[in-house]
């Protein structure tokens, strides 16, 4: 029997060099303006949630918010990469930024003019999804442009350490724009930290047409259901690009990031009874160590990608959040949160990467959204398996059963995916 636990993904064996993606001018800048971008998003979730809050106190908009935004990567993933497989996904990029402008600009004028309906947020929230699926799977797809397959790894660690980066800043600067402008013009000054990114992507060097003569290009779109069930099938073909894809489908659907919807429930069984820092450290805890992983595995060469070791990490992510829940110590839960966020970085980038190594060139960008599909859309239903079950049987037990579930599947993808006669 040949296991493909331990298999290295196809790569050039060169020396490790610590942060490799960084050597190209190109990346520094999509690092930087990624970062940015995703910055302004959160800054756009503090600023609306508290606005929308504040006026309608709707906890059916509040999980409508949680729905919109990741419906659309459940829906039009696979599109969304097929296209960037015929297209220049810079431009789908641009697109989703200037969407991203428009909710920002929208939300500003609905504010200022005293507006705002329901159906109005209700509008804005599913056009900025809907923005977040144009700006996904063209972005993974214009990474492979920038450095190539010999830096893909850095890369996608590297961008995801951004993205995370823009999730810590995120928070603390939509707050200060609210104490500073207030929510009016700090949702209008939002919109211009778009603006950055699309400039650079109006004249980056990258896509379609500065690739090398004879590179393959997709001559398939995908236009119905039966195009989308044909991507998976293509998918199902190859063993390390399915056996990823079910591994972050699976993570998305039992736990996803739904448990911190219920970090005020967690911080008040902690003892942690006001939204002081205390509770901002429980926030922002597996961010921060999400962090820590993109800078230490990368200046260090660690874990290189292979099926097998992704599968461990989301173990160890599973275990790490498993403990957490059943936790009674403050000290305790942070060091958890921590390393399921430095766990979480390691799998799910690596995952991406084996993804994009393993797909064939014409196809790469349909491997990406059906990833992604799944990745992303399947969070759509992890409200489920922690929030409503854990208005049943508490949610401390709710996200310990769900780790507990995960962790079963993933020795089931282990033994049954990835071991081959």
């Amino acid at each position: 029997m040949t296991d493909a636990l331990t298999k290295p993904a196809p790569q050039a064996t060169t020396p490790h060099t610590a942060f490799a993606a960084l050597r190209h001018p190109g990346f520094r800048s999509y690092f930087l303006l990624s970062a940015l971008a995703m910055m302004a998003d959160n800054i756009e979730h503090v600023i609306s949630y508290w606005v929308i809050f504040q006026k309608f106190h709707s906890a059916a908009l509040g999980g409508f918010a949680v729905v919109s935004h990741w419906l659309p990567f459940l829906l039009f993933s696979v599109y969304s990469g097929a296209q960037a497989d015929r297209r220049d996904p810079r431009r789908m990029i641009q697109l989703g930024m200037l969407l991203f402008m428009s909710v920002s600009l929208s939300w500003g004028v609905l504010f200022l003019t005293g507006a705002l309906k329901i159906w109005h947020a209700g509008l804005l929230l599913i056009v900025h999804g809907m923005a977040g699926v144009l700006w996904g799977p063209p972005s993974q797809l214009l990474l492979h442009d920038i450095v190539g397959r010999e830096h893909l790894q850095s890369a996608v660690r590297l961008n995801a350490t951004a993205r995370q980066l823009g999730m810590l800043m995120g928070p603390g600067v939509g707050g200060l724009l609210l104490q500073l402008l207030g929510p009016n013009y700090g949702i209008l000054f939002n919109a211009l930290l778009y603006l950055p990114f699309v400039l650079w992507l109006a004249t980056a060097p990258y896509g379609p047409k500065f690739r090398a003569a004879g590179a393959a290009v997709a001559s398939r779109a995908v236009r119905s259901l039966g195009d989308v069930w044909r991507a998976l099938r293509e998918i199902a073909e190859h063993r390390t690009i399915l056996a990823m894809t079910l591994l972050a489908g699976g993570a998305a659907l039992f736990i996803g990031n739904a448990y911190q919807a219920q970090m005020p429930g967690f911080a008040h069984d902690l003892g942690h009874l006001h939204a002081d820092f205390t509770y901002s450290m429980l926030l922002g805890a597996d961010a921060t160590g999400a962090l820590c992983a993109g800078l230490l595995l990368e200046s260090r060469g660690l874990l290189q990608p292979r099926p097998g070791t992704a599968c461990l990490l989301a173990m160890i992510w599973c275990t790490a959040l498993g403990g957490f829940a059943l936790s009674s110590s403050y000290p305790l839960a942070l060091a958890l949160l921590f390393s399921a966020g430095f766990a979480e970085l390691s799998f799910n980038s690596m995952a991406q990467t084996l993804v994009q190594l393993e797909a064939p060139a014409e196809m790469r960008g349909r491997a990406i959204g059906v990833f992604n599909m799944f990745a992303s859309g399947m969070r759509t239903f992890s409200g489920v398996t922690i929030g409503l079950a854990g208005a049943r049987i508490g949610i401390h037990h709710s996200l310990a059963a769900s780790a507990a579930a995960l962790f079963v599947a993933i020795g089931l993808l282990i033994q049954f995916g990835l071991r081959r006669r």
